[in-house]
Parts: C-alpha cells; sequence; structure tokens
C-alpha cells in the first residue's frame, strides 16, 4: 500500500523567507550545510527543509548527487500536473547545461503561472512565479 506523508515541507520552508544568502550567510550555512555564497543552493534548501519534517531528502537516500536539482527526478514518485498537490517538489531546466535545474516546493497557482516557494530564487528564499509548461517533473514522498 503506497501513502502519501502528510507532512506538507512548503509550510515549513515559510519560515526562511527573506533569508539572503550574504546578509543572512551564517544562518543559511548553518541550516543548508553548504556556503550559499559559493554554492548553488536550492537543492540543499530542499534537502534541509524535508530534513527538518522528517522526510527522506537526497542526503537521506544517499543519492550520488544531493546537492543538484534534477536529482530530485529520482526522489519520490512522479506526479502528473494535473494531480499537483501544495507540497509537492518542482524541477525546472535552468542553464544551458543538461545537468543543471532549479528545484522548489509547489504552493498555488494563478491562471497561468505556479508559484514555487524556494531557495536560491534571486539569491533568497521566496515566492516565485513559473510557468507550469516548463516543469520537467513533479515528485511527491510515498511511504
Amino acid at each position: 500500500m503506497i501513502t502519501t506523508t502528510n507532512t506538507n515541507s512548503a509550510e515549513s520552508a515559510e519560515q526562511f523567507i527573506g533569508l539572503h544568502e550574504y546578509r543572512n550567510r551564517q544562518e543559511l550555512k548553518s541550516f543548508l550545510g553548504v556556503d550559499p555564497v559559493r554554492t548553488e543552493w536550492c537543492a540543499a534548501f530542499v534537502n534541509a527543509t524535508l530534513e527538518m519534517d522528517n522526510t527522506p531528502s537526497l542526503n537521506t537516500i544517499q543519492h550520488k548527487y544531493p546537492l543538484t536539482a534534477r536529482a530530485f527526478l529520482d526522489w519520490g514518485v512522479a506526479v502528473d500536473k494535473d494531480d499537483i498537490q501544495q507540497g509537492d517538489l518542482v524541477i525546472f531546466p535552468r542553464g544551458s547545461e543538461s545537468w543543471q535545474g532549479h528545484v522548489g516546493f509547489y504552493v498555488g497557482s494563478t491562471d497561468n503561472y505556479w508559484i514555487i516557494l524556494g531557495g536560491n530564487q534571486d539569491n533568497t528564499v521566496s515566492y516565485k512565479l513559473f510557468k507550469p509548461k516548463r516543469a520537467i517533473g513533479i515528485r511527491r514522498w510515498v511511504e
């Protein structure tokens, strides 16, 4: 039997909104386990938030590339765009290299955009709008 976890890590992530990689460097470094000024930290933010909620992260499942956004394509189970729920992880492409990406928590939508809460969005923890058609994966943890 597959059951979805009840933890909504998007809600847990809200307490970090506004933290900036330079102004709040030490606080973020302590939470993330990496220096946000020297590391692309969206995946580290998702991992740390999941771990705070006792949900397996890429670190705890011992993924080979725990600090890359696209590694979350291997986490949990795939979710159809029509079934997306608050707290699901959404992975987007970024940059010019095939390994590059961005990951954050789905929190809602507008008519044309998904609202994603994530780290390293304009160097801060923030909400940002993304076009759903850009998503390369949606994932949800199940037990």
